[in-house]
């Protein structure tokens, strides 16, 4: 059977959810390979048996923390050589997406980014053009590299703990960016915004007041989006901005709360499972995405939302 390699991305030490869709899509096409490029694989190992991945391979004998992607582009240009897998997938995140387009070049491989979707033949699905097309591609050089966007698939459950190897690799140098310090981005108690299975945005029809979004979303265990007219008007920070120019994101639910959706915004949010407006202009155009809707003012429908939930 083939093998499909997963790069295993980490913040702080905890392998993100991310992680187990990737093993769940690679398990479709073979066995699948985790592979570690940090100081920390004796804390990530562990943490893997929960997915569904028969190996992992440790890359040892570089600091990978003191440099910047290139280090662990040129440890998992290693192991794709070593391996010669059929496939390898990488979280669609920013850093992930770059780490994609080195191994891609270094490999002389193609690539696909943002995939939402492969199939046991590698044949990627993705939506573009603001979510008004979806296309099916394939890699035809080299060996697919293909990120995929987080939410994107329901996690399967490993079967007990992977085989590990551990492979010394080195560092040339070649890449002479140097991280000299990290501060870690400051976090409240809601999710990340693109791993977040529920997502409640608040748009221009907030008019700066995001309490009644922040109290439902808090009652949901949903991460806060915002459009980007609120972003541009200093309503919310723009590292919350869901739409085309912001991030994207795929949740099993998004609630969309005063926003007219214009196509900038719907071409980050139209992928996920099921969609909820609430709007008081019934010819707003985020209606044509939705599965439900509620004609009316924000601050009058949200509260009665958060009160029904308080409830239960």
């Amino acid at each position: 059977m083939s093998t499909v390699l997963i790069l295993v991305d980490h913040v702080g030490g905890v392998v993100p959810p991310a992680v187990g869709e990737l093993a769940t899509f690679g398990k479709r096409m073979g066995d699948v390979t985790a592979v570690i490029c940090s100081s920390k694989s004796a804390d990530l190992i562990p943490q893997l048996s929960a997915f569904a991945i028969s190996k992992v391979i440790v890359c040892d004998g570089v600091e990978f923390e003191k440099f910047s992607v290139g280090a662990t582009v040129q440890a998992l240009s290693a192991v794709v050589t070593q391996v010669n897998p059929s496939a390898v997938l990488i979280s669609s995140t920013a850093r992930g997406k770059e780490i994609a387009g080195r191994l891609a070049v270094r490999s002389n491989s193609g690539l696909i980014t943002d995939a939402i979707d492969i199939d046991a033949n590698c044949v990627a699905t993705q939506s573009v053009f603001g979510g008004s097309a979806t296309v099916h591609s394939t890699v035809s050089h080299g060996t697919p590299i293909v990120t995929i966007r987080s939410n994107s698939i329901e996690i399967e459950a490993g079967s007990g703990a992977p085989i590990v190897e551990h492979v010394a690799v080195t560092f040339d140098g070649s890449d002479k960016a140097t991280v000299t310090s990290v501060e870690p981005a400051l976090k409240g108690g809601r999710p990340e915004l693109t791993e977040a299975s529920i997502v409640v945005s608040g748009g221009r029809g907030t008019d700066g007041n995001f309490a009644p979004v922040e109290e439902f979303a808090d009652l949901l265990g949903a991460a806060v989006g915002a459009s980007r007219a609120a972003t541009d008007a200093g309503w919310y920070p723009h590292s919350h901005q869901v739409g085309q120019t912001g991030k994207t994101v795929s949740p099993q639910l998004y609630v969309a709360c005063g926003i007219s959706g214009a196509i900038q915004h719907r071409a980050g949010m139209q992928t996920s499972k099921t969609i909820v407006v609430v709007n008081k202009d019934p010819e707003a155009p985020i209606f044509e995405v939705a599965d439900f809707g509620v004609v009316g003012d924000l601050f009058n429908v949200l509260p009665q939302a958060s009160g029904a939930l308080k409830l239960d």
